[in-house]
């Protein structure tokens, strides 16, 4: 048990942040492909009814759904909190030199 504790306590904590981070998108990703096969199985078993416009009614969830996702791929793998505070404390601190 003390092993673990150890483990623990050596863990950088913008690192430990980042992979929360990472691994909550993988997440969110899966949950994504599995809800939007069910959302067209559901579609395609009920007759395929298209709705307003001609286009199936699971587009809109997977467009919804899909701005949150490459919002979240976006805080986790382009541009994660830490390197923006440090690219703008960089920035603020060669531009008062």
């Amino acid at each position: 048990m003390e092993n673990t504790s150890n483990q623990q306590e050596k863990k950088d904590p913008q690192l430990w942040e980042l992979a929360q981070k990472r691994a909550s998108f993988k997440s969110h990703l899966a949950t994504y492909f599995v809800m939007n096969a069910f959302f067209w199985a559901v579609w395609y078993l009920n007759g395929r009814n298209y709705g307003n416009g001609g286009w199936p009614w699971p587009v809109w969830p997977m467009v919804g759904w899909g701005i949150g996702l490459v919002f979240h791929y976006i805080a986790a793998y382009v541009a994660p909190k830490e390197n923006l505070a440090e690219k703008e404390y960089e920035k603020l601190k060669n531009k008062n030199r």
